[in-house]
């Protein structure tokens, strides 16, 4: 009879490398949210890929960078945190010779760990297929990968090869979730994502580092298949507000009917969501704001 494996894998990496993306796929459904804005995951999101191999919990981590603020550190520190805490290391990286400081940072971090790393050169749809034995030659010698795998998370390519060699590296265990769970994020949270996802796609460069989402209330109507959501947008400053607003509510509401789509997906019903939008000045340096919007440190400490 064919073993059950299951534990505990993390995806770590520069933002914007393509962590979200991948973890969404491989367990086909949608939670992380994805954007080609940089710090786009702040917390760690757990979801979870079970078949008839074994049972996969992956992390998705915030992306390794220098911090600027406290939100900056907490993102860092949650991301450093997960290396101690699991059976398989997913380092994803972009198709590159060039192997900059914030890619030489993270081989440093992994350098003090005895956890098994697994290099994941990701985006292999951008480039021809001769150039990625290139990339392969140029990371080789970094660190010592238990394995290195070509994928694109995007188009889906080579990532069932992906779940395999993962599945090589995890022991025997027990299932630790419903075969038909797909994460441990409470569908508020995931709902806010959902809309700071919008807003991180429709606004310009400088605003979407400034935001946060906050769902004020979530509740059914009692005729039943329709959830009324109100939702606030933060932002750090009074010209932001305007601009997250936009020319007679324009972009509000565009953000808005974005969200409330990918909303009635994941609820599986109708929405009426209503969004607002707030201000509070340099939110991110507010030890008390970055615990109200969900950012929890005390989940990390030991």
């Amino acid at each position: 009879m064919k073993k059950f494996k299951s534990g505990f894998v993390t995806l770590i990496g520069r933002p914007n490398v393509g962590k979200s993306t991948l973890m969404n796929h491989l367990i086909g459904q949608k939670i992380a949210i994805t954007s080609n804005k940089p710090q786009t995951t702040r917390n760690r999101i757990q979801t979870v890929y079970t078949s008839e191999d074994g049972q996969i919990i992956f992390l998705d981590t915030p992306g390794i960078h220098k911090a600027k603020n406290k939100l900056g550190e907490y993102m860092v520190t949650v991301a450093e945190r997960t290396l101690k805490e699991v059976d398989v290391i997913l380092w994803l990286v972009e198709p590159s010779t060039f192997i900059g400081a914030g890619e030489r940072h993270i081989a440093e971090q992994l350098r003090h760990t005895d956890t098994p790393v697994i290099l994941v050169i990701n985006k292999i749809d951008t480039v021809g297929k001769a150039e990625i034995l290139t990339f392969i030659d140029a990371y080789k010698d970094i660190l010592p990968f238990q394995e290195i795998v070509p994928v694109s998370a995007l188009k889906g390519e080579n990532t069932d090869e992906l779940l395999r060699v993962v599945f090589d590296y995890l022991e025997e265990g027990p299932c630790y979730y419903d075969e038909d769970t797909v994460t441990d994020q409470p569908e508020r949270q995931i709902v806010s994502e959902l809309v700071r996802e919008k807003a991180l796609r429709c606004l310009s460069d400088e605003i979407p580092h400034g935001i946060a989402v906050a769902v004020d209330r979530m509740q059914e109507r009692k005729t039943g298949n329709l959830i009324d959501i109100d939702a606030t947008i933060v932002c750090e400053r009074d010209s932001h507000k305007g601009i997250i607003i936009g020319k007679q509510g324009a972009m509000l509401k565009k953000i808005g009917t974005q969200a409330r789509h990918d909303i009635e997906n994941l609820l599986d019903c109708r929405v009426n969501l209503k969004l607002w939008v707030k201000v509070k000045k340099d939110w991110r340096d507010s030890d008390f704001l970055i615990k109200n919007f969900g950012y929890r440190k005390t989940d990390y400490d030991n």
